[in-house]
Protein backbone atom coordinates (compact mmCIF):
# COMPACT_ATOMS: atom_id res chain seq x y z
CA UNK A 1 0.00 0.00 0.00
CA UNK A 2 1.17 3.53 -0.84
CA UNK A 3 2.07 5.83 1.73
CA UNK A 4 0.59 9.24 1.45
CA UNK A 5 4.02 11.51 2.15
CA UNK A 6 1.89 13.79 4.10
CA UNK A 7 1.36 12.02 6.94
CA UNK A 8 2.80 9.86 9.58
CA UNK A 9 5.20 6.65 8.78
CA UNK A 10 4.58 4.17 11.54
CA UNK A 11 8.38 2.84 12.05
CA UNK A 12 9.46 0.33 15.08
CA UNK A 13 12.74 0.38 16.08
CA UNK A 14 14.01 -2.49 19.10
CA UNK A 15 17.17 -4.37 20.21
CA UNK A 16 17.19 -8.16 19.46
CA UNK A 17 19.89 -10.76 20.44
CA UNK A 18 20.35 -12.83 17.37
CA UNK A 19 17.38 -15.58 18.89
CA UNK A 20 15.03 -12.95 18.69
CA UNK A 21 15.45 -11.75 22.38
CA UNK A 22 14.39 -8.38 23.04
CA UNK A 23 13.39 -8.37 26.96
CA UNK A 24 15.52 -6.11 29.02
CA UNK A 25 18.26 -4.73 26.70
CA UNK A 26 19.76 -2.77 28.85
CA UNK A 27 18.70 -3.28 32.40
CA UNK A 28 21.03 -5.56 34.34
CA UNK A 29 18.14 -6.10 36.79
CA UNK A 30 15.93 -7.39 34.19
CA UNK A 31 12.03 -6.37 34.00
CA UNK A 32 10.54 -8.28 36.62
CA UNK A 33 9.52 -11.46 35.16
CA UNK A 34 10.66 -14.20 36.90
CA UNK A 35 13.39 -16.58 35.81
CA UNK A 36 14.89 -14.17 33.79
CA UNK A 37 18.21 -13.46 35.04
CA UNK A 38 20.30 -12.03 31.55
CA UNK A 39 19.49 -8.43 31.37
CA UNK A 40 21.76 -5.75 30.19
CA UNK A 41 22.86 -7.97 27.33
CA UNK A 42 23.34 -4.57 24.97
CA UNK A 43 25.75 -2.87 27.21
CA UNK A 44 29.35 -4.41 26.00
CA UNK A 45 28.19 -3.76 22.63
CA UNK A 46 27.36 -0.27 23.40
CA UNK A 47 30.22 2.19 21.35
CA UNK A 48 30.32 5.83 19.52
CA UNK A 49 28.60 4.30 16.46
CA UNK A 50 25.83 3.06 18.58
CA UNK A 51 24.99 6.55 20.16
CA UNK A 52 25.16 7.94 16.81
CA UNK A 53 22.95 5.82 14.93
CA UNK A 54 20.36 6.22 17.95
CA UNK A 55 20.35 9.81 17.83
CA UNK A 56 19.73 10.06 13.89
CA UNK A 57 17.02 7.73 14.41
CA UNK A 58 15.00 10.30 16.36
CA UNK A 59 15.45 13.10 13.66
CA UNK A 60 12.21 12.67 11.92
CA UNK A 61 10.25 11.53 14.31
CA UNK A 62 7.18 13.91 15.16
CA UNK A 63 5.34 11.97 18.06
CA UNK A 64 5.75 8.04 19.76
CA UNK A 65 3.65 5.38 20.23
CA UNK A 66 4.66 3.43 23.03
CA UNK A 67 3.61 0.13 25.65
CA UNK A 68 3.23 1.05 29.41
CA UNK A 69 6.38 -0.52 30.46
CA UNK A 70 8.54 1.31 28.11
CA UNK A 71 6.88 4.38 28.74
CA UNK A 72 7.81 4.14 32.13
CA UNK A 73 11.10 3.35 31.77
CA UNK A 74 11.79 6.55 29.42
CA UNK A 75 9.44 8.47 31.94
CA UNK A 76 11.85 7.96 34.83
CA UNK A 77 14.77 9.21 33.16
CA UNK A 78 14.56 11.73 29.80
CA UNK A 79 12.52 14.52 31.57
CA UNK A 80 15.87 14.48 33.87
CA UNK A 81 17.70 15.42 30.56
CA UNK A 82 17.41 19.19 29.77
CA UNK A 83 20.47 19.93 27.35
CA UNK A 84 18.86 21.57 24.40
CA UNK A 85 21.56 20.06 22.11
CA UNK A 86 20.58 16.03 22.71
CA UNK A 87 18.28 15.46 20.10
CA UNK A 88 16.80 12.36 22.09
CA UNK A 89 15.24 13.92 25.21
CA UNK A 90 14.38 17.22 23.16
CA UNK A 91 12.18 15.04 20.97
CA UNK A 92 10.97 12.57 23.40
CA UNK A 93 9.75 15.71 25.76
CA UNK A 94 8.13 17.97 23.38
CA UNK A 95 6.94 15.92 21.34
CA UNK A 96 3.09 14.21 21.59
CA UNK A 97 3.91 11.06 23.17
CA UNK A 98 0.93 7.91 22.76
CA UNK A 99 1.28 4.91 25.56
CA UNK A 100 -1.28 1.86 25.07
CA UNK A 101 -2.27 1.19 28.25
CA UNK A 102 -5.56 -0.41 30.11
CA UNK A 103 -3.98 0.70 33.59
CA UNK A 104 -2.16 3.99 33.58
CA UNK A 105 -4.54 7.13 34.26
CA UNK A 106 -3.02 9.49 34.08
CA UNK A 107 0.76 10.50 33.72
CA UNK A 108 2.68 13.93 34.76
CA UNK A 109 5.01 13.73 31.28
CA UNK A 110 4.12 16.35 29.45
CA UNK A 111 2.61 15.94 25.97
CA UNK A 112 1.18 12.45 26.84
CA UNK A 113 -1.86 10.74 26.06
CA UNK A 114 -3.52 7.80 26.79
CA UNK A 115 -4.93 5.30 24.45
CA UNK A 116 -7.05 2.42 25.47
CA UNK A 117 -9.80 2.03 23.26
CA UNK A 118 -9.62 -0.03 19.93
CA UNK A 119 -5.92 -0.27 18.79
CA UNK A 120 -6.39 -0.01 14.99
CA UNK A 121 -8.44 2.67 14.46
CA UNK A 122 -6.68 4.96 17.21
CA UNK A 123 -3.33 3.86 15.18
CA UNK A 124 -4.97 4.45 12.04
CA UNK A 125 -6.40 8.13 13.42
CA UNK A 126 -2.72 9.12 14.70
CA UNK A 127 -0.98 8.22 11.20
CA UNK A 128 -3.23 10.28 9.42
CA UNK A 129 -1.85 12.94 11.08
CA UNK A 130 0.53 15.45 9.07
CA UNK A 131 4.46 14.27 9.94
CA UNK A 132 7.49 12.44 9.20
CA UNK A 133 7.06 9.95 11.76
CA UNK A 134 5.09 7.46 14.51
CA UNK A 135 8.02 6.55 16.41
CA UNK A 136 7.25 2.64 18.19
CA UNK A 137 10.63 1.77 20.47
CA UNK A 138 10.78 -1.53 22.17
CA UNK A 139 7.19 -2.27 23.53
CA UNK A 140 7.13 -6.03 22.67
CA UNK A 141 3.77 -6.65 23.32
CA UNK A 142 2.48 -3.47 21.41
CA UNK A 143 4.78 -4.10 18.61
CA UNK A 144 3.52 -7.63 18.02
CA UNK A 145 0.20 -6.43 17.83
CA UNK A 146 0.90 -3.78 15.31
CA UNK A 147 2.60 -6.37 13.44
CA UNK A 148 -0.30 -8.45 13.44
CA UNK A 149 -2.73 -5.59 12.48
CA UNK A 150 -0.52 -4.67 9.56
CA UNK A 151 0.08 -1.24 11.10
CA UNK A 152 4.16 -1.12 10.71
CA UNK A 153 5.42 0.98 7.74
CA UNK A 154 9.17 0.37 8.29
CA UNK A 155 10.66 -1.89 10.98
CA UNK A 156 14.24 -1.51 12.07
CA UNK A 157 15.75 -4.29 13.75
CA UNK A 158 18.99 -3.68 15.73
CA UNK A 159 21.11 -7.09 15.67
CA UNK A 160 23.33 -7.64 18.39
CA UNK A 161 26.42 -10.40 18.24
CA UNK A 162 24.79 -12.48 21.18
CA UNK A 163 22.54 -15.81 21.94
CA UNK A 164 20.75 -15.74 25.40
CA UNK A 165 18.72 -19.03 24.71
CA UNK A 166 15.84 -17.88 26.83
CA UNK A 167 13.59 -14.22 27.14
CA UNK A 168 10.88 -13.04 25.41
CA UNK A 169 10.98 -12.52 21.56
CA UNK A 170 9.85 -10.26 19.33
CA UNK A 171 7.89 -12.58 17.16
CA UNK A 172 6.16 -15.56 18.42
CA UNK A 173 4.33 -18.57 17.24
CA UNK A 174 1.09 -16.51 15.63
CA UNK A 175 2.74 -14.01 14.18
CA UNK A 176 1.52 -12.94 10.85
CA UNK A 177 3.35 -14.36 8.11
CA UNK A 178 5.08 -11.54 6.25
CA UNK A 179 7.77 -11.19 3.90
CA UNK A 180 9.89 -7.75 3.63
CA UNK A 181 12.78 -6.09 1.68
CA UNK A 182 15.71 -5.04 3.12
CA UNK A 183 15.79 -1.38 2.01
CA UNK A 184 19.22 -0.16 4.69
CA UNK A 185 21.54 -1.88 6.58
CA UNK A 186 24.70 -0.61 8.52
CA UNK A 187 26.64 -2.09 11.59
CA UNK A 188 28.49 -0.44 14.12
CA UNK A 189 32.57 -1.44 15.25
CA UNK A 190 31.05 -3.59 17.86
CA UNK A 191 29.18 -5.78 15.14
CA UNK A 192 25.96 -4.65 15.69
CA UNK A 193 23.95 -4.96 12.77
CA UNK A 194 21.36 -1.91 12.39
CA UNK A 195 18.96 -3.32 9.38
CA UNK A 196 15.54 -1.63 7.99
CA UNK A 197 12.74 -3.44 6.61
CA UNK A 198 9.20 -2.79 4.76
CA UNK A 199 6.99 -5.35 4.54
CA UNK A 200 5.87 -6.77 1.14
CA UNK A 201 2.86 -8.51 2.01
CA UNK A 202 2.66 -12.62 2.31
CA UNK A 203 5.31 -14.20 1.85
CA UNK A 204 5.88 -16.74 -1.41
CA UNK A 205 7.37 -20.14 -1.07
CA UNK A 206 9.09 -22.75 -3.13
CA UNK A 207 11.04 -25.64 -3.80
CA UNK A 208 14.83 -26.09 -3.66
CA UNK A 209 15.72 -28.96 -6.62
CA UNK A 210 18.88 -30.05 -7.53
CA UNK A 211 18.27 -30.09 -11.21
CA UNK A 212 16.79 -27.23 -11.54
CA UNK A 213 18.19 -25.01 -8.62
CA UNK A 214 15.73 -22.88 -6.58
CA UNK A 215 12.10 -22.92 -8.00
CA UNK A 216 9.83 -20.00 -6.22
CA UNK A 217 6.07 -20.93 -6.39
CA UNK A 218 3.43 -18.59 -5.23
Amino acid sequence: MAHDELTMRLTLTTFLTIDGVMQSSAEPTGDGTRGFDLGGWLVPFADIDMGRYVTEGFYEADAFLLGRKTYEIMHSHWPNVTDANDIVATKLNHRPKYVVTKTLRSTSWAHTQIVDGDLKSAVEALKRQPGLELQVHGSRQLARSLHNLGLIDEYRLWIFPVVLGKGHRLFDDGAIPTAFQLIDTKTTSAGVSVQSFVPMGVPTYGEASAENGVETVT
